[in-house]
């Protein structure tokens, strides 16, 4: 199993240092990135499960970035920032970031974090099955992995893995979107709905679904979202 992935991008090498080392010694998987545009230009080839955005960017706006990634990019987003002012925590959280971290900080506290993002919502791993059968489809929720009717393997980040078990422990049921807000944690917002939107559109494409007419994950609009499979656990 793959531990999780966490991207930092910070301006400052000692503190993108200082947290690779803190999250690598607690067991995640690490990129570090010190200008926006190389960050930007990995999440095309790659989504991690968390992103630490500072604000202060030399190339680009931080609060701009981080609703950007809320709408488009299904990962957890934990704002790491000098900025202490609550307006700035409020805006932070209301354009999308899932926790806002104040500079100075403890190492210690930042791996707490991302812990805390990652398990939110969900029992202890090992008292919930990680694998799911449907449609030909194999979801392996301990691996961050689809492998398909012919054996193509594609992986999931934890943001759209989250959004993919809550469809399938609850097939041929309707799914609102309070519900949704409820279960995943997101404050109720044109924001949460818009990533709720690019989330879902990833899972049809990656499970090969048609966007004008989807056979598994149907929108009733003005009501929520149906998974329509057949669904078998463990």
């Amino acid at each position: 199993m793959k531990p999780p992935h966490v991207a930092i991008l910070d301006d400052e090498p000692d503190i993108r240092r200082m947290l690779a080392d803190a999250l690598a010694e607690a067991g995640f998987r690490t990129t570090t990135f010190g200008r926006a545009t190389e960050f930007e230009a990995a999440l095309n080839r790659t989504t991690p499960d968390v992103c630490l955005v500072d604000l202060g960017l030399p190339d680009r706006d931080g609060l701009a970035l981080v609703h950007r990634l809320a709408l488009e990019s299904g990962a957890a987003i934990i704002i790491i920032s000098g900025r202490a002012q609550v307006q700035d925590r409020v805006t932070g959280l209301e354009l999308g970031a899932d926790d806002y971290i104040i500079k100075p900080f403890d190492p210690a506290e930042v791996v707490a974090r991302v812990r805390a993002r990652l398990r939110k919502g969900r029992p202890e791993a090992d008292r919930i099955p990680q694998t799911a059968r449907f449609a030909g489809w194999t979801a392996r929720f301990d691996r961050y992995l689809l492998t398909g009717p012919a054996g193509t393997e594609v992986p999931f980040s934890h943001a759209e893995g989250e959004v993919l078990r809550l469809f399938l422990e609850s097939p041929k049921r309707l799914i609102s979107r309070a519900q949704m807000q409820q279960q995943l944690g997101g404050a109720a917002s044109e924001s949460f709905d818009r990533a709720m939107d690019v989330r879902i559109s990833r899972l049809r494409t990656k499970l090969g679904e048609d966007p004008k007419n989807p056979r598994l994950i149907k929108t009733i609009y003005g009501a929520g979202y149906i998974f329509l499979g057949d669904v078998d656990w463990g």
